[in-house]
């Protein structure tokens, strides 16, 4: 099969004759009306039509003709101007149909395009996958080969366009209309001719123009415009701005033969000085599990607002040269140091730095990070949300407890343990399958505690239940919601740092252990019968057990370390060298 010859055309007021009146005829008239066509579908007057096509008949954007097709359709439907024949015909009804085989040989009899779904060799022209971007149209066609794998073709080169770059291009355009006809002024003029579909450049597109061919200079523009579209990067392209544009445009005007030529340093740093504002999660603890996203951004940030709770060997991967502000987060002060951090974000996104805002965990669990996007937003700062991996989810995993297992768990609540202002949240009923993971819990224990119970103290010598054999085939709350004190539950603290700790107790000992053991925050609460379905309790004397220390990522943390060393020693010799060019 032969290459397909490509064209863009003007469709405005064109007829399109549309056969079928299923999903894929309300698609066709919603493309014909897209590109200023005006869709006509034929289907007999008892067809079901397409609940969307339905509502474009209704409004009157499209045409339904009541009968069975006929071949004088082709000839009587379209516009005057063209003898009443239509410009494209596209039957929708399958390949296969008898009807789509006729229509196809009665339009190549009469040269009409015709496009028949799902079946290539019937077709006189295929629609191709297309994104549009202002001036800037893209379109992607496998020849009938696989539409899904045209669109996913085409959102691969879409996605690695500039943003908005559409723009870029209507501003290029008018650059070169402008050009163009101020060239054509001059008798001689020789100003480079091209169209999109030209592909070899002429062998004088390099040249060199001397500065005394009065005629030649008049070009110079248009030949540099022609050059800076073929050599330079795209995101250079996309930052011309309108001010660019009326320099150039003055250049031509004031006939000075030297070309407008832009700082292209300047254009660069335009991209790299829009102000940004990143909320991004660190993570548990460890640096080794930060995702590759916020590292780089934590490398890259101008100015770095962090959590109190960010621990220092993640701190310690900012390199020197970077500003940074901890959160002066206290008991009674939580908001006035948050307004402080908002105000500080907002003060350097005026002035053109990148921001990065680094949290604890991920930003979105308990983080008040869509607080946070609202805020800037309303300024007109977009926030870039990079996930972390949230404590609520990973502490667990590094103390051997899965949230969920088969025939102990299949829920999983994450709560917090500290309402609005410091309020006592309202506790959740008791679920048997169910583990809860309350965060920033830990400071209000015995009151949380106390809430779940139901009383402020249980005998130790009360006898209650162990875990039932299967707790999956009784899922549903107490009668009265409250949980059973001797249900299994643990505290863990600094997960994935050096000093995690780990207290393995139950609902009833599980705040004397704190009480006697201290805390290391940050930590959390786990409940549940999950809790003990990897490590048991190894005596039921036992109160609660205490484990000290992370096992590790095995030789995941040694590589790891050894890529933080390098970049801390990167950051080093970058900043000396900068001392010693500022000298």
């Amino acid at each position: 099969m032969p290459d397909l010859l490509l064209t863009a055309q003007d469709t405005s007021g064109h007829v399109h004759l549309i056969v079928g009146s299923n999903s894929l005829a309300s698609a066709r008239c919603v493309k014909s009306l897209e590109v200023g066509a005006r869709p006509k579908i034929v289907a007999p007057p008892e067809a079901e039509i397409h609940y969307a096509l339905q509502k474009r008949i209704e409004e009157g954007t499209v045409e339904w003709i009541k009968k069975e097709f006929e071949e004088e359709n082709l000839k009587t439907l379209g516009r005057k101007e063209v003898d009443n024949v239509v410009d494209a015909v596209f039957v929708t009804i399958g390949g296969e149909n008898v009807l789509s085989i006729l229509i196809s040989n009665l339009c190549k009899r009469f040269r009409i395009p015709v496009n028949v779904t799902d079946a290539p060799t019937l077709c006189t022209f295929t629609l191709l996958s297309t994104h549009s971007d202002g001036p800037l149209q893209i379109g992607i066609t496998t020849s009938g080969n696989g539409c899904k794998l045209a669109s996913r073709i085409r959102r691969e080169i879409a996605s690695s366009l500039p943003p908005h770059f559409g723009s870029a291009v209507e501003r290029l355009g008018t650059v070169r209309r402008r050009l163009w006809e101020e060239n054509s002024r001059f008798e001689d003029s020789n100003a480079e001719n091209e169209d999109d579909d030209c592909i070899a450049q002429r062998s004088t597109f390099n040249r060199l123009i001397s500065e005394s061919d009065h005629n030649a200079a008049k070009t110079r523009r248009m030949r540099w415009l022609s050059q800076i579209c073929e050599y330079w990067p795209l995101r250079r392209l996309a930052s011309i701005t309108n001010a660019d544009i009326d320099t150039i445009l003055q250049s031509q005007v004031s006939n000075n033969p030297s070309p407008a030529l832009l700082d292209t340093t300047v254009l660069d740093n335009r991209n790299n000085l829009e102000p940004e504002i990143i909320l991004a999660g660190s993570g548990p603890g460890s640096p080794s599990l930060l995702t590759i996203a916020t590292h780089r951004a934590i490398q890259t940030a101008s100015v770095i607002l962090a959590d109190k709770l960010v621990p220092s060997a993640v701190l310690d991967l900012i390199p020197r040269r970077t500003p940074v502000h901890i959160a002066r987060k206290f008991p009674g002060n939580a908001d006035a140091a948050q307004a402080e951090l908002l105000s500080l974000g907002l003060e350097a996104l005026k002035r053109g730095l990148t921001v990065l805002r680094l949290k604890q965990g991920d930003p979105y669990i308990y983080g008040r990070g869509g607080e946070e996007y609202i805020f800037f937003k309303e300024r007109g700062f977009t926030p870039i949300i990079l996930p972390g991996i949230t404590s609520a989810l990973s502490a667990p995993l590094f103390a051997a407890i899965p949230p969920t297992h088969r025939n102990v768990a299949d829920q999983v609540l994450i709560c917090t343990g500290t309402g609005r202002r410091g309020a006592a949240p309202t506790p959740p009923p008791y679920v048997i399958t169910q583990t809860v993971v309350f965060l920033m819990a830990l400071h209000r224990l015995s009151s949380l505690v106390e809430s779940l119970i139901g009383t402020p103290s249980v005998s130790r010598t009360s006898k209650t239940p162990l875990m039932p054999e299967n707790p999956a085939k009784n899922n549903s709350p107490t009668s009265h919601s409250l949980w059973p004190p001797s249900i299994p539950c643990a505290v863990l603290e600094r997960a994935s740092c050096p000093d995690q700790r780990v207290i393995r107790s139950t609902l009833e000992h599980v705040c004397a252990a704190v009480e006697e053991e201290g805390s290391r925050p940050p930590g959390l609460l786990v409940v549940g019968w999950s809790c003990e379905v990897l490590i048991k309790a190894e005596s039921q004397e036992a109160r609660w057990v205490v484990e000290e220390g992370f096992a590790g990522l095995g030789s995941l943390d040694e590589e790891v370390a050894a890529a933080d060393e390098r970049v801390v020693e990167l950051n080093w010799v970058g900043e000396v060298r900068g001392g010693m060019e500022g000298d």
